[in-house]
């Protein structure tokens, strides 16, 4: 599963992680530096399981943990409009 944003929605990394903003509905998001790295993994190409192989390697965290996580916030960017379906 790749990632795709919605053409208005703009990506910023920040020193705390990332900032996306729905420009058509004037709001923002704020990511963890975790959730930077899934989102960055997807958009790049990557599928779940690379994303939460990255959680892994940079968090130390179990791969349900990691992949729970990944599940979670791409259903959290999808329930929000973000992301192409």
């Amino acid at each position: 599963m790749s990632l795709a944003f919605r053409p208005n929605v703009s990506i910023v990394d920040t020193d705390y992680g990332s900032v996306l903003l729905d420009e058509r509905k004037g709001r923002y998001f704020q990511l963890n530096p975790s959730g930077r790295i899934v989102v960055r993994t997807l958009l790049e190409g990557g599928d779940s399981e690379e994303a939460a192989g990255a959680l892994i390697e940079e968090y130390d965290v179990s791969r349900e943990r990691a992949e729970q996580d990944v599940t979670a916030l791409v259903e959290g960017l999808r329930a929000a409009g973000l992301v192409t379906p």
